[in-house]
């Protein structure tokens, strides 16, 4: 099986760019929510080290790709943010558990913040999966003046239409790019759909990968994003006296 370094060397050259990496949702032990109590990483630290080791070896961030963290005494789908010095710049429990086929509103507890962070000069978001249903949710990370959105996720092969909908509709009403990254094969008997893929904030899409196991990179550039909010005015707008009582 290849590893998280082997498609490193395959596929990644380091360069001046500021460059992201992006691993799927639950990435170093798939969706094995019977045995978290034995998977669970307490507070994410080996996991932390590891990606931190790669971080600094090749220049680059890392920007979601979640894991099992044990923490106080619970369990959470954490997503990590780590910068090219191998520093834990921040991280991501996901707020919003699935609560069917894997059942993780079962074995996790939800995360109750949003994640933003400053990616040298790029405002940037972290959520993970089922997160991308609550429209709501993500309104919150563009309001904070996110403009790029990084997306973890193990999205089934059998939903793969409504998953890129729904996170291309969010680059569109949002005016920000998206990055999501799809595990991909079986996890268990779940077969996911891998596709990952960039959208802008007009909804292209500038690149994906396959179905299979694969590997992509996509070149973004933020520099219009606030102007062309201001001259849409879409946030500002907005009537938030008439929606407070409406969304409960």
């Amino acid at each position: 099986m290849e590893t998280v370094e082997d498609w490193m060397k395959r596929y990644y050259t380091p360069g001046e760019l500021t460059t992201a990496l992006v691993l799927p949702e639950l990435w170093d032990t798939g969706y094995a929510l019977d045995s978290v109590e034995k998977l669970a990483d307490g507070e994410a630290a080996e996991t932390t080290e590891f990606l931190s080791g790669l971080a600094k070896r090749y220049g680059c961030w890392f920007t979601g790709g979640s894991v099992m963290a044990k923490s106080g005494g619970n369990y959470y789908n954490r997503a990590l943010i780590v910068n090219p010095h191998g520093e834990l710049v921040t991280f991501y429990d996901k707020v919003h558990l699935v609560p069917f086929i894997t059942v993780e509103d079962g074995v996790f507890d939800h995360g109750e913040k949003p994640c933003l962070f400053d990616m040298d000069g790029i405002k940037c978001g972290s959520i993970i999966c089922y997160d991308i249903r609550f429209p709501e949710w993500i309104r919150i990370y563009a309001l904070r003046g996110a403009e790029a959105l990084f997306i973890c996720s193990q999205w089934t092969r059998a939903r793969m239409d409504l998953y890129r909908t729904m996170i291309r509709a969010h680059a569109i009403e949002n005016m920000f790019y998206t990055v999501a990254v799809n595990n991909c094969d079986y996890s268990g008997d779940i077969d996911f759909g891998g596709g990952s893929f960039v959208s802008s904030p007009t909804g292209d899409v500038l690149t994906e990968c396959s179905g299979t196991l694969d590997g992509k990179f996509s070149e973004i550039d933020v520099t219009n994003i606030n102007q062309n909010r201001q001259f849409l005015k879409v946030f500002e707008k907005r009537l938030p006296h008439l929606y407070h009582d409406i969304i409960k």
